[in-house]
């Protein structure tokens, strides 16, 4: 055992001379330091090439473009070697055009030199949105609010109608322009964003009224007398004689008149309309004739 463990410690020793001889040795040291010298340079020449790329050390932070002009964003851009690059463009009311509104990359962002900067801008002509229809709930005039708000489109009430039967603050007419647009809803109806259309609503109202008389009067003084009793006009029934609605004379009203009668705020009279005044205007809620007229059911 002895004599094995001197042949292997005799073993080590000449091998770590060979070693030591090996890389003390001229041509070791040569290509040793031509390896770490190739190495070196190599790792220069990649640092050199990815700061050339990226442009290392020229970075710039950007500027807050949101709310400035397009004309002036560009300029100050231009000055930072940036380009400003239109993506999207929408109308807001009350809303300068040409105002941006978002950018990307945002600001303070650090990036290199000749960056695109692209911006969300405020557009001139609103676009045209389509309106609520009326069905599923839409109705309810705070509902139908909402939703017209969501596309920049105003709503408000233009009269609230006294109604017993519906639910208060229901629609019963939708105006734009002057023009009763009810029954265009179902189809699609399209209004410019910023825009404002108005609503006829229901409102609740309790108690009665007198039935006012009407039979003899011209159609704009009964359709004021109604409003003033918290009234409504319900069914407007026109003979072959009449022209001009708004000097027609009632000769038939219902419910009739009579000095006990009640109606409840909020009901509805339907009045019958002929051109010319009834010959006999004395008595109130009977069958008239005039002109060979007879009275109509």
């Amino acid at each position: 055992m002895k004599e094995k463990f001197e042949i292997i410690k005799k073993w080590l020793k000449n091998a770590a001379k060979e070693v030591y001889y090996f890389v003390s040795s001229g041509i070791f040291l040569r290509n040793f330091g031509g390896v770490v010298a190739t190495i070196t340079l190599f790792l220069i020449l990649a640092f050199w090439w990815i700061n050339c790329y990226t442009k290392h050390g020229e970075s710039l932070h950007i500027h807050d473009y949101v709310g400035m002009d397009l004309d002036e964003a560009i300029e100050k851009a231009g000055a930072s070697s940036f380009e400003i690059v239109i993506n999207d463009s929408t109308f807001i009311p009350g809303q300068k055009a040409n105002m941006i509104l978002t950018q990307n990359p945002k600001p303070q962002s650090q990036v290199k030199k000749n960056r695109k900067i692209y911006v969300s801008v405020t557009k001139k002509i609103a676009e045209l949105v389509e309106l609520p229809n009326l069905r599923g709930g839409n109705d309810d005039f705070d509902n139908f609010r909402k939703k017209c708000e969501r596309k920049y489109v105003q709503v408000k009430k233009s009269k609230e109608v006294f109604s017993n039967k519906l639910e208060p603050e229901t629609i019963l007419e939708v105006i734009y322009e002057g023009e009763n647009i009810t029954n265009k809803l179902a189809d699609g109806f399209d209004v410019r964003k910023g825009d404002t259309v108005y609503c006829v609503v229901t409102k609740r109202g309790g108690g009665s009224v007198p039935v006012p008389e009407l039979v003899c009067k011209q159609y704009e003084e009964a359709s004021f007398l109604i409003g003033n009793f918290n009234l409504n006009i319900g069914s407007i029934v026109k003979d072959n004689t009449v022209t001009d609605e708004g000097t027609a004379y009632v000769w038939r009203q219902v419910p009739r008149y009579s000095p006990a009668g009640k109606m409840r705020v909020g009901e509805q009279i339907d009045i019958y309309l002929t051109q010319n005044k009834p010959q006999d205007c004395s008595g109130q809620g009977v069958n008239i004739e005039a002109d060979g007229l007879e009275e109509q059911e």
